[in-house]
């Protein structure tokens, strides 16, 4: 089942999987920060107002991005009760 970023809670890890293509500017923009398919990405922190803007883990690195943004980026939640 395909998921949004914005569907991961706090320390909930997910493998990016691709990009809504509704936008192929944000796409290009979230590559160039740092967001590639097959990427582990962990939401750290939620904004106090309608969670926004989200800090996240991706590949050892910390980004913050608006909720907007991060609805975009399209996952599979790493399921913690199946790794070993």
């Amino acid at each position: 089942m395909t998921f949004r970023l914005t569907d991961l809670s706090k320390d909930e890890s997910g493998i990016i999987i691709g990009f809504d293509p509704k936008d192929p500017d944000l796409c290009i923009r979230l590559r160039e920060i740092g967001f590639a398919e097959g990427d582990n990405v962990t939401p750290l922190h939620f904004g106090l107002f309608g969670k926004n803007p989200i800090s996240v883990r991706v590949n050892g690195a910390l980004i913050a991005l608006r909720k907007q943004d991060a609805k975009a980026i399209l996952l599979n939640k790493i399921d913690e009760n199946s790794v070993s």
